[in-house]
């Protein structure tokens, strides 16, 4: 089945104030800090290079890729470590980015994970929220945006690994233009 764009849910414009503000939020919280910042791949290394390049605060990079669906279209909320980290977090501030949040499965799993290696302070940086999609007690310290619940693409967002590229987050047709 072939999808097209049905049309731009949030524009490039948009995405830049939601990134503006974020950064701004995350430098007020961590004025005189240091931070550790963990994208989780592949979804958030659009958002996450857009945020760290306007943080003023002191900045570590890493990055981690987890896989919660072996094989489905469904998240198991079992987090699998496909690539960990390499930096200790031990005693750190660490700040998760994510593309998405909606069932919030991957995500608690994650947390747990990462707290089980002793950090300062643990919080979350989501791009965008489904809180309609939520199947568990979770909610980000940093919201970009909340969002129906749509099947979005781009800005780092795909669909079979296509469409991360499109600088707006689109909603795809899921007739494929047929209708």
């Amino acid at each position: 089945m072939t999808h097209r764009v049905e049309r731009v849910m949030i524009d490039r414009t948009q995405i830049q104030e939601m990134v503006d503000r974020l950064a701004a939020e995350i430098n007020r919280d961590y004025e005189g800090q240091e931070i550790v910042v963990v994208g989780i791949l592949k979804g958030s290394f659009i958002f996450m290079a857009d945020l760290v390049r306007k943080l003023t605060v002191q900045t570590t990079i890493d990055f981690m890729s987890v896989s919660s669906y072996y094989g489905g279209t469904k998240t198991s909320g079992i987090v699998k470590i496909v690539k960990d980290l390499d930096v200790n977090i031990n005693g750190k501030n660490v700040l998760i980015v994510e593309d998405i949040v909606d069932s919030g499965l991957t995500l608690l799993n994650l947390k747990d994970l990462l707290r089980t290696k002793d950090p300062a302070s643990l919080r979350v940086c989501v791009a965008f929220d489904k809180p309609d999609r939520r199947k568990t007690e979770i909610s980000a310290d940093y919201v970009g945006m909340s969002i129906p619940d749509e099947f979005i693409v781009g800005y780092g967002l795909d669909y079979s690994g296509r469409y991360r590229n499109l600088p707006d987050v689109c909603i795809l047709d899921p007739d494929g233009g047929k209708k």
